[in-house]
């Protein structure tokens, strides 16, 4: 392995960046690209299909340009559609991002649980799977609000915030049966703790927001304990779209420790 082979994060747009601030507290000295694959958002609106041969396609060709020692698919969607299909392509640690289910079901009080996410997640058998490992005895409501995804990438780039988008997408989980019995959410988009702070103040202080950042972060620092680290040059962003699309999030990339854009 050598020391300056990059952690590979991978998401649609710019929510892994919210994995990205949680890997930098445990491995500061990783070097890192950060893939955005721009060109195919939004995947919560595509088919099981085109999302799973698209992401297993991108990481193949990203793997061999980039050789990274680990790779991280930090979106939900793409994670419980393609991480089968990405662990059979790629021969490298492959780390995922699950809805955190398990942590919201310890949580919660009232036994009712809220997720939000985009429209290809929530209706996937494995939050099924999870639901029923995890959850059991409790109510999990769902809601896609795959909005949220350009609400937040707007808020990234300093634009203002649509707080009506906001609103709706809690009221689609509070308005359901059982929905004002809500105590935790879980934000199953990686998007969506960049809007914490605008999904507090509608949910209220006391229901708990829930997403898997830092044990995700904590399982790619399991995986790679004991490497060497060395960087050889600046860690990167690369978008399979237009590089404005980057340029536009130069100050968040930068706060980030991402202070290389290119084009894939």
């Amino acid at each position: 392995m050598q020391p300056d082979a990059p952690i590979l994060l991978f998401d649609s747009g710019v929510g892994g960046l919210s994995v990205l601030a949680e890997l930098r507290k445990l491995l500061p000295q990783a070097p890192v690209i950060y893939a955005s694959d721009q060109a195919g958002l939004p995947y919560g609106t595509k088919t099981e299909v085109q999302i799973a041969t698209r992401v297993a396609g991108l990481l193949g060709r990203m793997s061999e340009r980039y050789r990274p020692r680990l790779v991280c698919i930090a979106c939900n969607t793409a994670s419980t559609i393609a991480l089968g299909m990405v662990r059979e392509v790629l021969e490298v640690p492959i780390v995922g991002t699950v809805p955190a289910i398990k942590p919201a079901a310890a949580m919660t009080r009232s036994g009712v649980i809220g997720l939000l996410g985009t429209a290809a997640t929530v209706r996937q058998t494995y939050v099924d799977n999870l639901e029923r490992e995890f959850a059991v005895g409790k109510t999990l409501l769902r809601h896609a609000a795959p909005e949220l995804v350009e609400v937040a990438e707007a808020k990234l780039r300093g634009g203002p915030v649509d707080r009506k988008a906001v609103a709706a997408a809690v009221a689609g989980l509070r308005n359901q049966p059982g929905g004002e019995r809500i105590d935790a959410v879980v934000l199953a988009c990686t998007h969506f703790p960049l809007l914490r702070e605008e999904l507090s103040e509608n949910f209220g202080s006391d229901v708990a927001l829930i997403d898997g950042a830092e044990g995700i972060a904590r399982r790619i620092a399991d995986l790679t304990r004991g490497q060497e680290f060395a960087r050889t040059g600046p860690d990167r962003a690369i978008t399979t779209g237009p590089a404005e699309y980057l340029e536009a999030l130069r100050d968040s990339l930068t706060r980030h420790g991402l202070d290389r854009i290119e084009r894939f």
